[in-house]
C-alpha cells in the first residue's frame, strides 16, 4: 500500500472514530442538559427553616447534576403570593411550587390529605405512609387531575396549638373566637363556635397585633419565636391536634415534570427526601430551645382541656364522615390513610411511647 493509499484510509478511519464520538455526545448531553426552574415558595424568607427547605432541595439538585439542573427559589410574594404558589405551578408560571397542599383544601378536601387532617398521622408515620404505603401514588392520582405531580419535601412534626389573648378552658371559651388556623381544622373547630381566619404566615403578627384575630397558630416554637406572637398573645396552648405530622410537599407541573430525564426526576427525587429529613432534623433541634426563651420571656404554657379534645375529635369525624358521602377521592385516600394509622399506632404504644414515656418520667425526676 502506497503512501496516499494509506493516509487516505487512515483519514477515513479516524473521521469515523471522530464522528462516533460527536455521535456520542448529544447522548450524553441529552441526559444532563443545562435546565434552569423556578420554584415559588408559600414562606417567607424570614422563616429559615420552612423556607430553607426548598433552598435545601435545590442544592442538592445543582450539586448532584454539576451545576446542569439549577433551580431559582422565589419566597412569597416574589412571584405570586403564598397562598397562589400551587396554581402558579399547575399554571406553569413557575415550574415547582414548595407549599403545603391543605391551603387549597377549600377548593377539594382531598389537597388536605397531602399535608394533614386533625387527628391524623404525625411525622414518622405519615413518611411510612408516603413511602412505603400508598400514600405517594394515591395523592398523585389526586394531583396530577389538578396539573400537578407531588413529592414530600418537609415535615414540621406535631406543631402547637397556637397563641390566645385569653384563657381557653371550657367549650363556651371558643364562641365567638377569631383564630387563624389553616387547613381543615378552621373546618373543624368552626363546629365548636371559632370563626377561622385563612392568614398566610407574614400577615399574622399585624393581625393578631390590631386585634383583627383573637388567636393564632402557626408552627411551634422556633417560627412562634421569630414571628413575635409572644409579644401579641400570652397564653401558648398545645397541642395543635390538627397538625400532627404536616407533610409540605414539592410540587411540580406535571408536563414539566414528565419532560425531565430520568436522571433528574430520580436526583429531584432524592433531593426531596434529603430535605424532607433535613427539616424535621432542625425543627426538631431548634424548638427545645426556643420554648424554654419564649416561658423565660413570659409565655403561659397550656394544654387543651380533655373535654375541648374530645370536642374537636368527635367533630372531625363528623366532618370526614360528611365529606366521604360526597368525595369519591377523598374517600379512597382517607379510608387508605384511616387503615395504616390504626396499624401505626398499635405499633407506636409498644415501642415510641412507652419508651419516651418512661425517659420523660427519667427527665422529671432529674435522673436526666
Amino acid at each position: 500500500m502506497d503512501r496516499r493509499t494509506f493516509i487516505k484510509k487512515a483519514g477515513l478511519a479516524g473521521s469515523g472514530v471522530a464522528a462516533a464520538s460527536v455521535l456520542a455526545t448529544p447522548a450524553i448531553a441529552q441526559s444532563m442538559p443545562k435546565i434552569t426552574w423556578r420554584c415559588t415558595s408559600s414562606f417567607p424568607k424570614a422563616l429559615d427553616t420552612i423556607y430553607g427547605a426548598a433552598e435545601t432541595m435545590a442544592d442538592f439538585v445543582k450539586g448532584a447534576t454539576d451545576g446542569n439542573f439549577e433551580i431559582q427559589v422565589f419566597a412569597a410574594g416574589e412571584i405570586v403570593p403564598g397562598l397562589q404558589a400551587a396554581d402558579a405551578a399547575a399554571a406553569g408560571t413557575v415550574e415547582i411550587a414548595h407549599t403545603a397542599s391543605y391551603y387549597y383544601w377549600g377548593k377539594d378536601p382531598t389537597y388536605a390529605l397531602g399535608t394533614a387532617i386533625p387527628f391524623g398521622l404525625n411525622y414518622r408515620q405519615q413518611n411510612a405512609w408516603f413511602y412505603y404505603g400508598e400514600g405517594n401514588t394515591l395523592m398523585n392520582e389526586f394531583y396530577g387531575a389538578q396539573g400537578l405531580y407531588g413529592l414530600p419535601c418537609g415535615n414540621t412534626g406535631a406543631q402547637m396549638g397556637g397563641w390566645f389573648r385569653k384563657e381557653i378552658n371550657t367549650l363556651d371559651d371558643l364562641k365567638g373566637l377569631k383564630m387563624r388556623i389553616g387547613g381543615m381544622g378552621g373546618k373543624i373547630i368552626e363546629k365548636l363556635g371559632v370563626v377561622p381566619q385563612q392568614i398566610a404566615g407574614g400577615d399574622i403578627y399585624p393581625a393578631l397585633e390590631k386585634g383583627t384575630i383573637d388567636a393564632a397558630e402557626w408552627v411551634g416554637p422556633y417560627d412562634d419565636q421569630k414571628l413575635g406572637f409572644n409579644k401579641v398573645a400570652q397564653y401558648y396552648y398545645y397541642p395543635g391536634w390538627w397538625e400532627g405530622g404536616p407533610v409540605l410537599h414539592a410540587l411540580f407541573n406535571k408536563a414539566k415534570w414528565e419532560e425531565l430525564p430520568k436522571p433528574y426526576q430520580m436526583i429531584l427525587d432524592a433531593a426531596c427526601r434529603a430535605a424532607n429529613a433535613d427539616m424535621m432534623a432542625s425543627y426538631d433541634y431548634k424548638n427545645p430551645t426556643a420554648l424554654r426563651q419564649l416561658a423565660a420571656d413570659g409565655a403561659q404554657l397550656r394544654p387543651f382541656s380533655q373535654e375541648i379534645l374530645e370536642a374537636c375529635y368527635n367533630a372531625s369525624i363528623e366532618t370526614y364522615d360528611e365529606i366521604n358521602a360526597s368525595n369519591a377521592m377523598f374517600k379512597k385516600i382517607y379510608d387508605n390513610q384511616q387503615a395504616f394509622k390504626k396499624d401505626a399506632y398499635l405499633w407506636a404504644q409498644i415501642s415510641e411511647y412507652t419508651f419516651d414515656t418512661f425517659m420523660m418520667i427519667q427527665q422529671r425526676a432529674g435522673k436526666l
